[in-house]
Order: structure tokens, then C-alpha cells, then sequence
């Protein structure tokens, strides 16, 4: 099988990830007789250095031709004074937009050979953290309207968080599905006792639950969420929640793994177009030196065989390698334990290849 990547190194340790996670792509189309190919786009910080915008027409053309696409991160303190219409984030939410990727998945997955690493104490870990946070993308807060006036003498900014019942039912159901493909439990995320958008995204929410009867549905409040995370975070399986939400509690819920380096993402449409990318930011004081953690990326290359090429087995095979690779003791510095093997960036990647 052929397969067109667009991949978007980007800023920062991107290209070292990124080129990892290719390398573990490339054995699995050896080992499984595949065929990729890779169209390099300039994306975020690099790529307003070069042409003045955060991703050219030409690279936005190229993703949309692909069959899928790989992303390392953007930005930096860099360009955090250029004009805000072109920081090298908007480049993202652009992708987003035009790609259709209104869906994202970020799983939270404490791996037991790192437990230790976790900030939570090991009774609230129990057995491990299996969980996956469904974000709705394209809508709400980040996408509404925005202004900043001046009234009375003082400036006021207001934002619009605006949600139809066909966005909300679109990430519903990408919810409901992949709950019943897990433990078929699914809390969904809301402020319906302040929010007039929760409160149609829980009557939406409800509307469809009554079309997935083996799902255990709930419901739940943001910040009780947060808390619950902490608290007892094995108690869930899927969470689906709207955009702003979503971005929060999705970082929040990384970090019970002991290392955002760990951790990957996708972001898909209706189709098989997906996006997949680490969720850990570009770490530009790390850049060049070889030390980053690809691990993240290389499991976003495993989504990515998962969700979009559909190869279960594919991408079975970069899971359990990752799991060889962690069961052996290699580590990279930022999941480094006593008694373990550090390794480079680039020797983290050749061994995750090696068990393929």
C-alpha cells in the first residue's frame, strides 16, 4: 500500500522527533511492504523566517492532497513579539480549519514501566491510567468572533463561544464510537449550570446517547473533572468535551504520565485526513542537542497508521515496540529512572525500529 505523508517538521526539537518517528515508519513499510512517501512543508516560526506567513498556500495545497500528516511542534520565544494575525500558532489552528479537523484524540497512558513517574501516589494509580480525551477542534471560543473596544473610558474584550447542535453531534458521535471500541464508558465534559452552549451540547449529548444504549454515559462538570483527574483519574475511559475545555483538561491529564514527552495526539476529519503530532511544544531550549523524547511522535505515527491507513497491525507493532524498547530500561533524560540506560534522542528511535 502507497501512502502520501505531508510531514511539517516545524521549530524547535521538531525536526529531531519528526525524523524518528520517519525512521520507524520506514521499517514498518519493510516489514510490511509499504510504501511512503514524504513531502517536507515549512511550518510555524521557520516558515515566517523564510516567507513572511506561518505556512504558505502552497504548504496548506500539499497537506490537503495528502493522505495524512505528520507534525513535530511550533514556535518560541522567537517570535513571540511578531504581529499576532501571524504567530506561528495560527498556523495550526489554519491546518485545522482547513483540513476539516474537528476531532481530537489525546490519549493518557501511564505505561507500568513508568510509574514511578507519575505525581500521583501509587494507590491512586492502581493498575495504571487508560484514558482518552475527545476534543472538539474547530469550534467554540477559538474560532468565535472577538473584539476589544473601548467603553466608558476603559477597553473592554469580549470573545464568542459559539456551538450547533451538528458540531456538537459530529464529535458525539466520533465519542460514542470510540467508546464502543474501549470499555464503552463516556463522560461528557460540560459548564451547563452557567452555559448556555454546554446546556445544548448536553441536550445533544443526551439525544444521542439514546442511539448507543451499550455505553455507559454520564455527565460531568468541568471543574469537577479537573479535580477527578486528580483524584481518581482510573475512574474514566473516553471524556468528550468542546474546544477550550478540551485544550486545558487535556494537558492537565498528560501529566499524570510523569512526562508530556510520552504523550501523542490526532486530529481527524470525516474522512481518513487526520493530522498527528506530539502534544508537547517545540522545547526550544533543548533544540540541536539531541536529548528530546521521540517517543510521543513516534506513537502519533502509530495513530496515525491506526485511524487513517487503517493497519491495526502496524500499528500494533510500533506499540509493542515502544513497550520492548521501555521494558529493556532505555530512557530518554526526561523519563530517565534509577538503574536504567539513557539514550539519545536518535538512539531512542533506532531501537523502537529495531523491535519492529
Amino acid at each position: 500500500m502507497n501512502k502520501k505523508i505531508t510531514v511539517l517538521p516545524g521549530d524547535g526539537i521538531g525536526p529531531e522527533i519528526v525524523a524518528e518517528a520517519i525512521k520507524v515508519l520506514n521499517k514498518v513499510a519493510d516489514q510490511f511492504g509499504h510504501s511512503f512517501e514524504y513531502t517536507y512543508v515549512d511550518i510555524g516560526g521557520c516558515s515566517i523566517d523564510k516567507y513572511g506567513v506561518p505556512i504558505t498556500d502552497e504548504g496548506m495545497k500539499l497537506c490537503k492532497e495528502s493522505d495524512s500528516v505528520l507534525l513535530g511542534a511550533v514556535g518560541g520565544p522567537k517570535w513571540d513579539n511578531v504581529d499576532p494575525s501571524i504567530r506561528p500558532e495560527k498556523a495550526l489552528l489554519a491546518v485545522r480549519k482547513e483540513l476539516g479537523l474537528f476531532a481530537n484524540l489525546r490519549p493518557t497512558k501511564l505505561f507500568p514501566q513508568l510509574a514511578d513517574a507519575s505525581p500521583l501516589k501509587q494507590e491512586i494509580v492502581g493498575n495504571g491510567i487508560d484514558l482518552l480525551i475527545v476534543r472538539e477542534l474547530t469550534g467554540g471560543v477559538y474560532f468565535g468572533q472577538r473584539k476589544t473596544e473601548e467603553v466608558n473610558g476603559e477597553l473592554v474584550a469580549t470573545d464568542w463561544m459559539p456551538y450547533s447542535e451538528h458540531e456538537i453531534e459530529r464529535i458525539g458521535r466520533v465519542a460514542f464510537e470510540t467508546a464502543m471500541k474501549r470499555g464503552k464508558k463516556l463522560a461528557s465534559v460540560d459548564k451547563a449550570n452557567v452555559l448556555d452552549t454546554s446546556r445544548l451540547w448536553r441536550k445533544t449529548m443526551h439525544r444521542l446517547s439514546e442511539e448507543y444504549p451499550e455505553v455507559a454515559y454520564s455527565d460531568i462538570l468541568v471543574d469537577n473533572t479537573a479535580m477527578q483527574l486528580i483524584k481518581n483519574p482510573t475512574q474514566f475511559d473516553v471524556l468528550v468535551t468542546e474546544n477550550m475545555f478540551g485544550d486545558i483538561l487535556s494537558d492537565e491529564a498528560s501529566m499524570l504520565t510523569g512526562s508530556i514527552g510520552m504523550m501523542p495526539s490526532a486530529s481527524l476529519s470525516e474522512g481518513t485526513l487526520g493530522m498527528y503530532e506530539p502534544i508537547h511544544g517545540s522545547a526550544p531550549d533543548i533544540a540541536g542537542m539531541n536529548i528530546a523524547n521521540p517517543l510521543g511522535t513516534i506513537l502519533s505515527a502509530a495513530m496515525m497508521l491506526r485511524y487513517s491507513f487503517d493497519m491495526a497491525k502496524e500499528a500494533d507493532a510500533i506499540e509493542a515496540a515502544v513497550n520492548q524498547v521501555l521494558d529493556n530500561g532505555y530512557r530518554t533524560g526526561d523519563i530517565m529512572q534509577e538503574g536504567c540506560k539513557k539514550v539519545a534522542c536518535n538512539e531512542m528511535g533506532d531501537l523502537v525500529a529495531s523491535y519492529i
